[in-house]
């Protein structure tokens, strides 16, 4: 028997406030609050690619090493976390290996997203890479805080015994501190999850639940709120939509608060069908 409804988040922008950095390599200017999967979606065949290293490591590498090597010395895994295009893992090492991208360039953006956020959850360093000019136009730098009613909201959720997800783009070094704060089981944790991996385990969550509503605020979640019984985009970041999200979107809501609101809606309307009301007009 199917349980009645579980939600799923995104976490960068949906559980939390974040602020972003960038580096434009070719140039050195160092760009505030951007939204990494615009820059991703830019131009076809760029990658989003996900560094396993500690802020702390880079911070006590000589800045002047090159990345490729940074990451080989350490024994780094890399993953893609949103693409414009197919670009492999494998490929996107291809062209880092022959950049000169230097592990500076990255300390730089961690150092600006430190300054301007100082009471961060969490902090985490990427890069930009593009299959056609072969190059890594961004490196780039995140963290993020959790927004005033995130724990409120899952705690409401779970105590009306609805199940609570996270399907994000981030690794589980910086997803697990965020699901052990939000008592979200790790199991109900997807890390790396991309634009079609999202849109997966919506569809897979659809065979255990009577609803599956997924809750997320960018471009990489479009495929999920698609394949959701309820796709909400939420605008709390405070940035503007694309107008083709917005429009994917059944609901679009300004605080994550207004979650409990639509699931106590569900609710009510099942109640009322279990009870046979009718309603005349």
């Amino acid at each position: 028997m199917k349980k009645n409804i579980a939600v799923v988040f995104d976490s960068a922008g949906t559980l939390l406030r974040m602020y972003r950095v960038a580096k434009e390599t070719a140039t050195g200017n160092i760009l505030e609050d951007v939204e990494s999967t615009m820059l991703v979606a830019e131009k076809t065949g760029r990658a989003l690619v996900v560094m396993h290293a500690e802020p702390h490591m880079l911070k006590n590498t000589e800045p002047s090493t090159v990345l490729w090597k940074f990451i080989a010395d350490n024994d780094l895994k890399i993953d893609i976390s949103c693409s414009s295009g197919p670009v492999s893992a494998q490929e996107a090492m291809k062209i880092i290996n022959k950049e000169k991208v230097v592990v500076k360039d990255v300390i730089d953006v961690l150092s600006a997203v430190y300054k301007h956020c100082p009471e961060r959850y969490y902090m985490a360093a990427a890069l930009i890479v593009d299959k056609e000019t072969q190059l890594i136009p961004y490196v780039l730098s995140t963290a993020g805080k959790l927004y005033s009613n995130t724990s409120k909201t899952i705690e409401l959720l779970q105590c009306k015994g609805i199940d609570t997800y996270i399907a994000s783009g981030d690794t589980m070094r910086s997803l697990k501190g965020i699901a052990e704060k939000l008592r979200i089981p790790l199991e109900n944790v997807f890390e790396i999850a991309t634009t079609e991996d999202k849109a997966k385990i919506v569809l897979d969550l659809k065979r255990k639940y009577n609803r599956v509503l997924m809750v997320g605020d960018g471009m990489n979640d479009i495929r999920a709120l698609q394949v959701a019984d309820i796709g909400i985009v939420t605008v709390q970041q405070g940035d503007k939509r694309p107008q083709k999200l917005l429009e994917t979107a059944d609901l679009v809501i300004n605080d994550i608060i207004e979650v409990i609101e639509i699931v106590d809606s569900l609710n009510t309307a099942d109640h009322m069908k279990e009870q046979g009301t009718v309603f005349y007009c």
